[in-house]
């Protein structure tokens, strides 16, 4: 993979990217229907796109599975049990690029603490000192609550299902209700007790393995491009 031509990261709130895409294959396809689906922090900014395009017609349907809908949630979450393990081996990729992007781009120092960031033993810490000012927050409060999609998803109008599970190790469990409460009439909430983070594995043994999360987006997409075959969600597992 290429690095980036700009003194600039991708980062968890970043929408251009999508935009751009859907609006591309539109062009390229306009009598084509298009779906999509996300996961992760790439769940994250689709719900976001949605919430900032509420009047949008470009995609028909979207399914997003283990969003981390508060990214300052989820960041506290990530300090606690075995979560610093994941994001020690994280940071190290994120220190390697800040590293070489403040090496290419000169005009990054002015922006970044590198020292801090370089220092950073936490995600909020890092975000405070890098990502949050590189692309014009204030720091990490300001990155995560501008960037989080759970301040979007009341303002969908595209039909749209999200599937979480209270055990997901990278969202406390409390996050949910309150996307649940915040949703528009136009999001379906499927939420599990288990799953974890883009897990969601059932069946008797690993050689009769059952995706249920895949299966059930790709079930949910379907119904959204032909009605006629739309059945209720799977139960969760």
């Amino acid at each position: 993979m290429l690095p980036n031509r700009r003194p600039r990261f991708y980062h968890s709130g970043e929408t251009g990217d999508a935009d751009f895409v859907v609006r591309l294959l539109h062009r390229r396809a306009p009598r084509s229907p298009l779906v999509a689906a996300g996961a992760s922090l790439g769940g994250n900014v689709l719900l976001k796109w949605l919430g900032e395009n509420p009047g949008q017609a470009l995609l028909r349907a979207v399914a997003t599975v283990s969003v981390p809908y508060d990214l300052a949630a989820g960041a506290r979450f990530l300090e606690t049990g075995a979560g610093p393990f994941y994001v020690a081996v994280f940071l190290r990729t994120l220190k390697e690029k800040v590293t070489d992007l403040a090496e290419r781009f000169p005009e990054a120092r002015g922006r970044i603490d590198l020292p801090r960031a370089l220092a950073a033993k936490t995600f909020r810490e890092f975000d405070d000192a890098a990502t949050g000012p590189l692309h014009g927050f204030a720091g990490a409060d300001d990155y995560y609550a501008r960037s989080s999609s759970l301040s979007f998803v009341g303002r969908i109008a595209t039909p749209t299902l999200l599937i979480s599970a209270s055990d997901d190790p990278f969202v406390p469990e409390e996050v949910l209700p309150k996307v649940r409460s915040a949703v528009s009439p136009a999001v379906t909430c499927l939420f599990s007790k288990a799953g974890g983070h883009v897990g969601f594995v059932a069946g008797p043994s690993p050689a009769r393995a059952v995706y249920w999360a895949e299966e059930t987006v790709v079930d949910w997409l379907r119904g959204a491009l032909d009605p006629d075959s739309s059945a209720p969600p799977r139960e969760s597992v």
